[in-house]
């Protein structure tokens, strides 16, 4: 999410963020700038500028250990500057850097007023008491905000199908984010099946459409991306092969994988496996 161009976003346990580039944005400086404080956090001697963040870090009795939160997005780490790092850097530069800096005065006293949390909470459209469903309904309500009207008509997306499956984990209290995004792992699959079955012979050609990401995930650096869908002809057969075979065989090892990770727990992989077996129908 950006708010006047500051990247932010919270986490999943709830602590508001804001990006290396948000950071730069907020306080007037260059990009280069924020990797500099960052690369020099641990540096000794230690360097004045970073001496004097960190001053003011202990100051407000925080932790200045470390200068962000790595957060592992497919692999790569990317740099969430937590709450009492960016004030810091904030006031350093709004009251103590050498050379003036109006922009952060500006933001200083903006954020003095009304605090970060609530000023991040409020620009990513999230209740200041939000819980874990509550930011995964979130992000994953500005996900559908981008498919909207996206899909050509006679198609269907693989995102749009398995609201189910988004459902389940998100009443698990599963965070729902950039680093958690099952309609890949579905569209893999179910492309493969498309394929090895040869159902184009069958059902037509599918296309592609531009889909993207919300301004906060890391992937929408990437822009629109091309992304299938299918011609509604393959739905019923989409869907049957969603419950008999990606639900009973293909989910356990995406989820077991989230496990690995630190993602979700065992107990509620368990519980969502289970929530979306297929319904058996008594007979008489």
């Amino acid at each position: 999410m950006e708010n006047n161009g500051v990247g932010m976003g919270v986490l999943s346990n709830g602590a508001p963020y804001l990006t290396g580039r948000g950071l730069a944005r907020l306080c007037g400086i260059s990009n280069a700038n924020t990797v500099a404080i960052a690369d020099d956090w641990q540096v000794e001697p230690i360097k004045l500028r970073i001496a004097k963040i960190k001053e003011i870090i202990r100051e407000g009795q925080g932790d200045d250990t470390q200068a962000f939160i790595g957060v592992n997005r497919s692999g790569s780490i990317h740099h969430a500057f937590p709450e009492q790092v960016v004030m810091a850097v904030l006031e350093y530069y709004a009251l103590d850097s050498p050379k003036l800096n109006d922009h952060a005065r500006k933001a200083y006293r903006t954020l003095a007023r009304k605090g970060f949390t609530d000023f991040v909470y409020e620009s990513v459209g999230i209740p200041r008491n939000a819980t874990a469903k509550d930011l995964a309904t979130a992000q994953y309500m500005d996900r559908v905000g981008l498919f909207t009207n996206s899909v050509p008509d006679g198609y269907f997306s693989i995102f749009k199908e398995i609201s189910e499956m988004f459902a389940s984990l998100v009443s698990h209290g599963i965070i729902i984010d950039s680093s958690f995004v099952p309609d890949i792992s579905v569209g893999i699959t179910w492309a493969k099946y498309w394929e090895d079955e040869n159902l184009e012979s069958v059902y037509g050609m599918r296309q592609s459409f531009q889909s993207s990401y919300p301004s906060y995930y890391p992937q929408s650096a990437a822009g629109k991306l091309d992304a299938n869908c299918y011609p509604d002809d393959a739905l019923a057969e989409f869907r049957k092969w969603l419950k008999q075979e990606y639900y009973t065989d293909k989910l356990q090892p995406y989820l077991k994988g989230k496990i690995r990770s630190g993602s979700i727990d065992q107990m509620a992989a368990l519980q969502i496996i289970d929530g979306l077996k297929p319904a058996q129908i008594a007979k008489s």
